[in-house]
C-alpha cells in the first residue's frame, strides 16, 4: 500500500468508529476556513462556525421489527424511525441496544430513507459499498421493500467485523456482508438495482464530533479523497444495471468531494441527477457550487445534525438486472433439516443448506445471488446461520437468536432482568435451576438477547466472545 493510501485509510479508520473524541472547542485549519468561507458565504459560514461550538446532537433510529424501550425525544423530521435524545446515555448499559432494537445514528445521514421512500417501490438487489459501521445499511434493511436483498461491503478488516455484528443484531434475513475492495465486484455486471456509495472523505462534516478529523485535515487530504472517490465510482459503475440508482454521499463540505464529484459522475459515467422532495422547515441547503444541481447539504447551524451531503443519480439505459445461474447447494440431511426448520417462523421461504460446518437458511428468492457472491467475494455473513453440529448435537447460533426469522416458540424462553442481561452480555455463567435442561433463549424487555445451554447447576453462556461487554456490569 502506498503512503498516500496508507494515510487515507488511517484517516478513514479513526474517523469511522475506532474511537470518537470527547467534545471540545476546536481550532480550524486556516486553509479550511478560507475555502469554506468562500464556498458558504460570510453569513452562512458564521452561523456554521457558531454551531461548531455547540455540543454534538445525539440521535437514534428504532428498529420497527423488534421491541424497544420507551425512548423519549424529538422526532427526526425526515426519518420517522429516528429521534433526538436530550443527552447521550450509556448505550453499553442497555441490553436492548445489544439486541438490535435501535441503532445510534447521526440524524443527517437518516435522510437516505427519503430517497428510498420516493424512488424505490419494488423489491431490489442493493449494494451498500462503503457500509461500516452499519448506519445506512441497517436503515436500508428497514426501508427497502419486502423481498429486497442488501449486500453490505467494507474492505477494512476490523470495520468489516463491526459491520457484520451490526447487521446480525439488526436481524434481517436477506442480508449479506462482504469484505472486499470495490474493484473486486467487477465481475458482477448489471447485478444491482441500487448502489449506495457513502464515500470515504475528508470528514469536514464531523469536525464537531471528531477532533482527529480536524487535526488531519489538509488540502492534500481533500485531493486524495476526491481522487479515491472517483476511482471507487469507476470501479463499481458497471455493477449497476441500466436504469438503476446510485446514491452518492459524503460527510464533508468542500465542492471537490461533493458537487464536483457529482458533475464528474454526470459527465464521465453518463448519469442523470434526480431531485428529492424536502420540506423547507428541515433546513436542508442545496448546491453551493451549481444552483441547478439537485444535491442536498446538511450544515450544522441550519439542520439539526452533523455535516452531510447526498445526491441521487440514475444510470442511463434500460437493461434489466443480471440474473445469476442457479447454484448447486449442499443439502442438509432430512432429519436435521426437519429439526432446524422448526426454528424458523416461515421455513418454506428458505433454502436450508450446509455451508462448511454451518447449517444456514438462505431466503429462497435470493439463494442463487447469495451463492454467486460467495463464490467470488469474501463473505462474512449471509442469510440466517442456524446451527453447527457439536458431538452429533445441534448447537443453535447467536445469529438465529438475533434474526427476525426466529420462531421463538421453538425454544424455552426465559425473561431476565437488567442485571442478569448485562451479566450475560459480559459472558458470565448464569444459573436457571428451575428451567428445563438444554438450550434456553434469554429475553429482555420482550427481545431475544441470546442462547444459553442449561446443564443444571449452571447455564453455559453462548454469547459470542468477541462481542462481549468488556467493562464489569456492576460499573455500568
Amino acid at each position: 500500500m502506498s503512503n498516500r493510501f496508507r494515510i487515507f485509510h488511517l484517516l478513514v479508520a479513526v474517523r469511522a468508529g475506532m474511537g470518537v473524541a470527547i467534545y471540545c472547542a476546536m481550532t480550524l485549519n486556516k486553509d479550511f476556513e478560507a475555502r469554506t468561507r468562500t464556498l458558504f458565504g460570510e453569513e452562512r459560514y458564521k452561523r456554521f462556525t457558531s454551531a461548531l461550538d455547540e455540543e454534538p446532537v445525539v440521535s437514534v433510529r428504532l428498529n420497527n421489527r423488534k421491541p424497544h424501550a420507551d425512548i423519549v425525544g424529538a422526532p427526526v423530521p425526515w426519518a420517522p424511525e429516528g429521534c433526538y435524545l436530550s443527552a447521550r446515555p450509556a448505550f453499553t448499559a442497555d441490553p436492548l441496544f445489544h439486541a438490535g432494537c435501535y441503532y445510534v445514528q447521526e440524524a443527517s445521514s437518516m435522510f437516505l430513507g427519503q430517497v428510498i421512500e420516493q424512488y424505490v417501490s419494488e423489491p431490489v438487489r442493493a449494494l451498500d459499498l462503503c457500509a461500516a459501521p452499519g448506519g445506512k445499511t441497517t436503515h436500508l434493511l428497514q426501508r427497502l421493500p419486502a423481498g429486497s436483498l442488501l449486500v453490505s461491503n467494507e474492505p477494512m478488516p476490523l470495520r468489516a467485523q463491526v459491520l457484520a455484528e451490526n447487521v446480525i443484531k439488526w436481524g434481517a434475513a436477506a442480508a449479506v456482508v462482504t469484505k472486499n475492495e470495490p474493484a473486486d465486484f467487477a465481475s458482477f455486471k448489471n447485478f444491482f438495482d441500487l448502489i449506495v456509495v457513502d464515500a470515504p472523505c475528508s470528514g469536514e462534516g464531523m469536525f464537531r464530533k471528531d477532533s482527529f478529523a480536524v487535526e488531519q485535515w489538509s488540502e492534500s487530504v481533500v485531493k486524495q479523497c476526491a481522487a479515491r472517490q472517483k476511482e471507487i465510482l469507476s470501479d463499481i459503475w458497471g455493477c449497476l444495471r441500466s436504469g438503476g440508482l446510485l446514491v452518492y454521499s459524503t460527510c464533508t463540505f468542500n465542492a471537490a468531494e461533493d458537487e464536483e464529484c457529482v458533475q464528474w459522475i454526470i459527465d464521465e459515467l453518463g448519469a442523470e441527477p434526480l431531485s428529492v422532495q424536502v420540506d423547507a422547515s428541515w433546513g436542508i441547503t442545496g448546491s453551493l457550487a451549481d444552483a441547478a444541481m439537485p444535491v442536498y447539504r446538511f450544515i450544522p447551524g441550519f439542520t439539526r445534525g452533523e455535516g452531510f451531503f447526498l445526491a441521487v443519480l440514475r444510470k442511463d439505459g434500460d437493461a434489466p438486472v443480471a440474473q445469476p445461474r442457479t447454484a448447486k447447494m449442499q443439502p442438509v440431511v432430512a432429519k436435521t433439516r426437519a429439526e432446524v426448520a422448526k426454528w424458523l417462523r416461515n421455513p418454506a421461504e428458505f433454502d436450508i443448506i450446509m455451508q462448511g460446518e454451518t447449517i444456514t437458511a438462505l431466503p429462497h428468492e435470493h439463494s442463487a445471488a447469495i451463492m454467486a457472491l460467495q463464490q467470488k467475494l469474501r463473505v462474512l455473513h449471509a442469510g440466517v446461520p442456524l446451527a453447527t453440529m457439536k458431538n452429533n448435537k445441534l448447537l443453535p447460533l447467536h445469529q438465529l437468536a438475533m434474526s427476525e426469522a426466529l420462531q421463538r416458540d421453538a425454544f424455552q424462553c426465559i425473561e431476565v432482568n437488567r442485571e442478569q442481561a448485562l451479566a450475560y452480555l459480559h459472558r458470565e455463567a448464569l444459573a436457571f435451576p428451575d428451567a428445563p435442561m438444554g438450550h434456553l433463549l434469554l429475553m429482555y424487555g420482550g427481545a431475544p438477547i441470546g442462547f444459553v445451554k442449561n446443564v443444571g447447576n449452571r447455564a453455559n453462556n453462548l454469547y459470542p466472545a468477541e462481542w462481549r461487554i468488556r467493562k464489569n456490569p456492576m460499573e455500568l
